[in-house]
């Protein structure tokens, strides 16, 4: 039988992120062909890059693209998660992508937010900082043999986040460019920074990311208190 080298076993003293990728390569390799919602979380991936390729250049069409791309991708989020338990479709590899891209789309849509002035750069790095910290965490715990279950204000938070982001691209597309008329007039002040919706919904996202991040430090207490 064939034997490929990434399937063998690793020699003690491999780094973690190497680790981490032999388990995608041999994830990939059990699963032999992506399913339905594996494939909704890679074109989620994809929908990712190319929002970031569009919204960095400025103009309203190119907002209102982004607009569309981030709003289904983040409609992904939730329809590739309810069709692999639907379809009995759960498998490590989802498991592994499908959170590890939600971050990818958060934090990338708020760096871009930051870059346009309306999201203060510490808000940006504390969500960022916050991704990292609860991987580790989950790293340590997976070496450990014990699972860290997930915070239940994380998907209050992911909401909150995306609800900032979907509203701060609402702003741009209808503020740039041409007079939008009465209904784009509408989205404009509704999104707008001086109205309720942006700043609400971003320092709900903020509170949530402290008291999510701090449950899973509490959680974890034992683990980093080890030896």
């Amino acid at each position: 039988m064939k034997q490929y080298l990434w399937m063998a076993e690793l020699p003690p003293g491999v780094s973690a992120e190497f680790s981490n990728l032999v388990a995608i390569f041999k994830c990939i390799d059990k699963t032999h062909r992506v399913n339905l919602p594996n494939a909704i979380t890679f074109s989620r991936l994809i929908m990712t890059a190319i929002f970031i390729a569009v919204v960095s250049r400025h103009s309203d069409t190119n907002y209102g693209i982004g607009l569309v791309l981030f709003s289904v991708a983040a409609a992904s989020d939730w329809l590739d998660g309810w069709l692999a338990r639907k379809l009995g479709l759960v498998t490590p590899l989802g498991k592994l992508m499908d959170p590890l891209v939600d971050k990818i789309l958060v934090c990338s849509a708020f760096v871009f937010m930051t870059e346009r002035g309306l999201c203060p750069v510490w808000v940006t790095a504390l969500i960022i900082g916050r991704e990292f910290l609860v991987t580790g965490l989950r790293q340590i715990a997976v070496e450990a043999g014990q699972v860290l279950a997930a915070d239940r204000l994380g998907k209050w938070k992911t909401t909150f986040q995306l609800t900032f982001c979907i509203t701060g691209l609402v702003w741009l597309t209808f503020s740039t460019g041409k007079p939008p008329g009465p209904i784009g007039n509408w989205f404009e002040n509704l999104a707008s920074p001086d109205g309720w919706l942006l700043p609400i919904s971003l320092w709900i996202a903020v509170a949530l990311t402290l008291i999510s991040g701090w449950n899973y430090i509490w959680s974890g207490r034992n683990l980093l208190k080890a030896r």
